[in-house]
């Protein structure tokens, strides 16, 4: 760990870069082995028409499901024959619901137990319906799994899967310095945007540009731009 650049250490933090977060996204406090609540975000509809029903699939290693009823609708829950709360769907009370154009974001929530895998994703594989205005349902598939949003525009490849809702979990954290042992691929540093810098090595990543440019300044360090299984590194909260 690198710590001979004070002026770096004293601007780190200052700024934050923004996240860039799919149509359907989970928020909220996502650390190992605590009960979270978990926001998803409805940034739109499907094509112009306005949301009338979610129905979000619960990852099997999330444990103690509880869905949160919201002004958007009420919420059911869907068991497999153990038990174990495989989906909630959110639905509005009636069709009259149903706004006459896609105008408004929506917002629906759960609670739940993280499992103990800290810097691993948790996919929320996701199906919106929407009623356009002839009373006409219309479906999305929200259960890509990989990065990145396209909406197959080269005409010559086929479609890919819209990102399902997601959510990363850190490990435990205090403030000051922490330190972790990775296991595995962490391709997207913004997970740490939240911190004042992070290190691994002689390489280093913060989310603010200053204290990014600083780290390109500095002649014994680089920067940080994926961690690899099996990586140590500190990081400063």
């Amino acid at each position: 760990m690198k710590l001979s650049v004070p002026t770096l250490l004293a601007l780190a933090g200052a700024l934050a870069a923004p996240v860039a977060q799919a149509h359907i996204a989970a928020s909220g406090p996502a650390y190992v082995n605590t009960t979270a609540d978990i926001q998803f975000t409805v940034g739109h509809g499907c094509s112009g028409s306005d949301t009338y029903r979610l129905k979000v699939s619960i990852p099997e290693t999330l444990t103690g499901v509880r869905p949160l009823d919201s002004v958007f609708g009420k919420a059911t829950v869907e068991k497999d024959a153990n038990g174990t709360v495989t989906a909630i769907i959110w639905t509005r009370a009636s069709t009259a619901d149903v706004l006459p154009s896609d105008t408004h974001a929506h917002r629906v929530g759960l609670r739940a137990r993280l499992p103990d895998a800290p810097f691993t994703t948790l996919y929320f594989p996701t199906t919106q319906t929407c009623i356009d205005a002839t009373g006409k349902e219309l479906t999305v598939d929200w259960v890509g799994t990989s990065s990145g949003h396209d909406h197959g525009t080269d005409s010559g490849t086929p479609d890919a899967p819209e990102p399902a809702p997601a959510l990363f979990l850190l490990p435990a954290r205090k403030p000051g310095w922490n330190k972790y042992t990775v296991n595995e691929h962490v391709h997207d540093l913004s997970v740490f945007d939240d911190a004042l810098i992070v290190w691994s090595g002689n390489k280093a990543y913060s989310a603010n540009p200053v204290t990014q440019g600083l780290i390109a300044e500095e002649k014994d360090a680089a920067a940080l731009t994926e961690i690899h299984p099996g990586t140590e590194i500190w990081v400063k909260y």
